[in-house]
């Protein structure tokens, strides 16, 4: 009895073992953004994505592991020759990811060395179409036509390269002189011309405050002029407006009796003044008409303004 159940013992643990053996080979998980290409009888049978997954046991195996993330791939340095043969040396960083795990697999031996051999001979060949001076002034016209170039011959291989960057651009050391030579020069020559410039806006702003104040002093005299002009043209008024007032005072004092007599008085003051300066000035005896000259005078004087107020 012992020996049976023994021997039965034995028998349930071999189907609990080999129960074990069928669920660990049948069931699989494969993990998020990596896919697992499953051969049966060596023969590729399915594509099996993220998640729970069976298999047949002992018939399918997993053939290969693929990651879907995206990759970077550190691009070698590497020499190439300008159009205008300039020898440089390149380096970059590559990024793709697997979009068909089946043509990663089966469509090629090692995708990763193949994208990096190809990325390093399309970017000789995209150098070799541009001068020194464009390379570093195009790194992303350079780096798109890099991607475009190798996205179309790494499309059967099911990689996707997503951007290529350049790291580093190390022309020879002479070139280096040479530009460095260049940048010194063109620093000169842009210093010079902004001093050229800054000498001659000066210059400009000189003349242009001499003109201004030529201009300035010429509307200065101007204003002055007619300022000193309507000034004499006032006084003028005002002398000829006081000259009138007083002429007109006099004709009215001189219609009165009193008015008469002062002309009188002042009529025979002004001819016995006259007389005595010329007396005074002149050698000639002047001798009068009659013995009552200075009355004689002032009757004429009279009669004249008579004859004007009648008129």
């Amino acid at each position: 009895m012992d020996i049976l159940f023994q021997y039965i013992f034995n028998i349930q643990v071999f189907i609990l073992v080999l129960v074990v053996i069928i669920l660990k080979k049948s069931i699989i998980f494969v993990p998020q953004n990596r896919a697992f290409l499953i051969e049966r009888f060596g023969k590729y049978q399915s594509t099996r994505e993220a998640g729970l997954n069976f298999l047949v046991p002992f018939i399918d195996h997993i053939g290969a592991n693929r990651s879907l993330k995206e990759q970077a791939v550190d691009v070698p340095s590497q020499s190439a020759i300008t159009k205008d043969n300039i020898s440089l040396s390149v380096d970059g960083v590559l990024f793709f990811r697997v979009l068909d795990p089946h043509k990663a697999t089966y469509g090629i031996d090692d995708y990763v060395f193949a994208v990096t051999q190809l990325s390093q001979t399309t970017m000789r060949s995209e150098l070799g179409k541009m001068e020194l001076d464009k390379t570093f002034e195009e790194r992303d016209v350079l780096n798109t036509n890099i991607v475009a170039s190798i996205n179309e011959a790494a499309g059967p291989w099911g990689i996707q390269v997503l951007r290529y960057e350049i790291k580093d651009i190390v022309p020879p050391t002479t070139v280096m002189e040479a530009m460095e030579t260049q940048m010194k020069a063109e620093r000169v020559k842009r210093a010079q011309i902004l001093e050229s410039e800054g000498d001659r806006q000066a210059a400009i702003n000189v003349a242009e405050g001499q003109k201004r104040s030529v201009v300035l002093k010429a509307e200065a005299e101007k204003e002055e002029q007619v300022l000193q002009a309507q000034g004499e043209a006032e006084a003028i008024i005002a002398v000829a407006t006081a000259q009138a007032e007083a002429l007109n005072r006099v004709g009215e004092a001189a219609n009165t009796d009193a008015g008469q007599k002062a002309i009188q008085l002042d009529l025979a003051t002004k001819a016995i003044q006259a007389k005595a300066a010329i007396a005074k000035e002149s050698s000639v005896v002047l001798l009068p008409d009659s013995g009552n000259d200075a009355a004689s005078m002032v009757a004429q004087a009279m009669t004249i303004i008579t004859s004007l107020n009648k008129k």
